[in-house]
Order: structure tokens, then sequence, then C-alpha cells
């Protein structure tokens, strides 16, 4: 009752304030652009992905967040290649944009010089941290995964029974999956109570048997995965059915299976079916498997301009509404400076989302927080668990001990 509430309240906004439309001719219109994988690799994300930017945006333009101005953020499909993401960057540049949404690590990376040349702030769907290095204008949307990555192996030592849990890290063969490993290395040899006994780049491999047993003949217990939903999926499979995965978190003799952002989701437990009970995964947004007033605002979003059931409990499509909230909430906090908007002005407004003035979004499960200092949105984590084929929360929204002791 409460969700249709909430769906009829902005369903009412958004007809009450399309009756208004004219006045938006006086209104300025603010130029935005994402570059991102509709289609090819990693489409599986940036198509939600892309849904969720839309649809906020839209809804912002026919709510008057930003009263008679408006967003117009052009999206286009990248399909995960670098040279396309460039020249969509260059013709976004030549429109006059005020701020870029990019897509990829790889992408990110590339144009990293772009960026600082053109000092314009820069939001990715990446969340490497190896992004930050050298640069001053890109800004996460949340912890990074080497933060992620951490925090699972925080959750390992501190509830495994005894002794020094022993680990496996399962990575994607590039930047993307490679970048939380020194790290982790280094939260270990900063105290950080694991052993890391072995790291697989996986390839397109579609039996881990092998693997599989190999960890098993030295010791793991616990695998972390760095990577996208399909590897994950089929690894947990095999483990499942040579009954190598754990009943319980930690299981003496079997594999307790974690992972970050990228690994997790709806679209896991779909391509994993039974296998995907008991797998931990770590991210910093609500989940529509939980009843909260964010989830069911981003469900009334996605009511509202008729996304599938799919994209709408896609925690992709949060991560979407809230990459287009942050920037919407950035232009609204430039304008209220009286200054125009512009390229420096939402950098600035960037700058000062912390303390009393830290974001609160619907779509995550704690502020986001900038400064100059700190280019990491959200820093809280939720670690959930497949419980009845749906993520279930385990405990509350954690931060890590030792990121900090490693920055």
């Amino acid at each position: 009752m409460k969700s249709n509430k909430i769906f009829t309240a902005l369903l009412v906004l958004v007809v009450m304030f399309a009756f208004t439309s004219s006045v938006n001719a006086g209104g300025k219109v603010y130029k935005l652009g994402l570059s991102l994988a509709i289609t090819g690799p990693t489409s599986d994300a940036g198509n939600p992905y892309s849904k969720g930017v839309e649809d906020y945006f839209k809804f912002a333009n026919e709510t008057k967040i930003l009263g008679d101005d408006t967003i117009d953020c052009t999206i286009r499909d990248d399909q995960y290649k670098t040279d396309i993401t460039k020249r969509n960057f260059e013709d976004y540049l030549d429109q006059g944009i005020v701020l870029y949404l990019n897509y990829s690590t790889g992408s990110t990376l590339g144009l990293k010089k772009d960026f600082e040349e053109e000092q314009i702030a820069v939001i990715p769907a990446s969340f490497h941290r190896g992004n930050l290095e050298n640069s001053n204008y890109i800004f996460l949307p949340v912890a990074s995964y080497s933060e992620q990555v951490i925090i699972m192996a925080e959750y390992v030592a501190n509830n495994h029974k005894s002794g020094t849990p022993k680990v496996a890290l399962f990575l994607h063969p590039s930047a993307f999956g490679r970048g939380p490993l020194a790290d982790t290395k280094a939260a270990v040899e900063a105290g950080l109570n694991i052993e890391i006994v072995e790291v697989v780049e996986h390839g397109k491999d579609l039996d881990n048997t092998a693997m599989l047993k190999r960890l098993m003949s030295k010791g793991v217990q616990y695998v972390i995965s760095q990577t996208v939903q399909s590897p994950v999926a089929t690894m947990i499979k095999d483990a499942s059915r040579l009954g190598l995965s754990a009943s319980s978190f930690g299981e003496a003799g079997k594999l307790t299976f974690l992972g970050a952002h990228y690994t997790g989701g709806n679209d896991l437990i779909a391509l994993a079916g039974a296998a995907s009970e008991g797998y931990f995964w770590v991210c910093s947004y609500n989940l529509t498997s939980e009843d909260t007033d964010g989830t069911k605002q981003q469900l009334a979003l996605a009511k509202l301009y008729g996304r599938d059931d799919k994209a709408a409990n896609s925690h992709n499509y949060a991560n979407g509404i809230m990459v287009a909230q942050v920037a919407t909430e950035a232009i609204k906090r430039a304008k209220a400076t009286g200054a125009a908007v512009t390229k420096d002005s939402i950098y600035k407004a960037l700058l000062g989302m912390n303390g009393a003035n830290a974001y609160h979004p619907y779509t995550t499960v704690g502020p986001v927080t900038y400064s100059a200092t700190d280019h990491a949105g959200v820093d809280m984590l939720q670690i959930y668990t497949v419980s009845g084929g749906a993520f279930k929360k385990v405990g509350s929204p954690l931060q890590s001990e030792f990121m900090s002791k490693i920055k």
C-alpha cells in the first residue's frame, strides 16, 4: 500500500508539472553526456544503468527539481570500446557539456588526461581506485573495488572460527579485476588476518573443476571474486555440482564464496539458480529484495516510466539513478550559489558534499561525501547473502577498517 502511495505521488507530480512545461521556455538547459556499454560486453550492467540515468533526469525535469531549468543528457552506446568512448566524449565537449558520466575502467583510465585538460568533473560506473591516482576530476560514486574486496576479507577474518583463514582471489584478467590485488595484499601486511593462498585470473573456462579441487587441496575455505556475474555463476555451479559449497559461512572442508559489486545481484541468481544460495556479496546500494522507503521510490520511478521487472529490480538501475541524482544535486547546489552553472561551479559543488553538506540519495546505504582529498562517494558498504532465492542484508552497513591504513 505504501509503495502505491509513493508511485501515486510521483505520478501526480509529473502530471502537475506537465501542464506547466511551457514555462520551461525561459529556463536554462544544462548539457551532460553519458557513454557506456548498452550493447556488447558488460551490457547486462550497462543497459539497466542507462535506464536509471535516463529515468531520473526525466523525473528531475518533469518535477522541476531545478525550477525552470532542465538537464539534457545525451546517452550513447560505446559497446565497451574505448575508441568509441573517446569520440563520444569529444562530441559531448563540442555540445558544451558541464559534467560527464563515463562507464568502463579502461576508458576512464584512457581518458584521464583528457579530463584533466578539459577540467571537467567525471563520474564513472567504474569503482577502480586507480582512477583516482593523478586525477583531480574523477569522482567515484561509491567505495572502490579495493575497499569492497578488503571489507569482504575483513568479514572473513572477523567471522572465521579459528586460526588464520585461507583465501583465494578470483579476478577478472583486466585492470578492473586486478585493481584490488595490491591493496588487499597491503592490508594483509598491515595486519589483516587472512592468508592469500592463490590468485586466479579466470579465462573463459566452462568448467572450473580442476581449479576448485586445487584450491581445496591447499586448504582454501573462502573465495573472494572481483569480476562480473557469468564466471562467478559458472564457478559456484561447479562447486555445487562437486559438493564443495559451504552450507553455512566458513563451513570446514567446504568453500564459501564472496564477491564485489559487479559479481552479484539478481543476474547472478538468474544465472546460477540454487547454487547461488549462501553467496556473500557487498555493494553500496539498497536492493529491492529489502522493503525500504528507498527501494519503494526506485520501484515507483521504474513503474512511472514503464520499465520491466528485471530493470526495475536491478542494482545497476539503482546505480544509474544514483549517478543522475548526484549530478542533479551538484547542479542544484551550483545554482544556489548564484553563480553560473559551469564545469567549474559543478566541480566545486561536488567538492563541497561533506560534513553537514553530505548528500543523501535514496538509492544508497550511506551518504555521498566528497572533498578535495576524498573522491570516493559513498563510504558505507552493505553485505548481503542469498537466502531463499533473494539477496538479504547481513547486519548493518560497514566501513573498512584497513582501507584507511593503506591509503
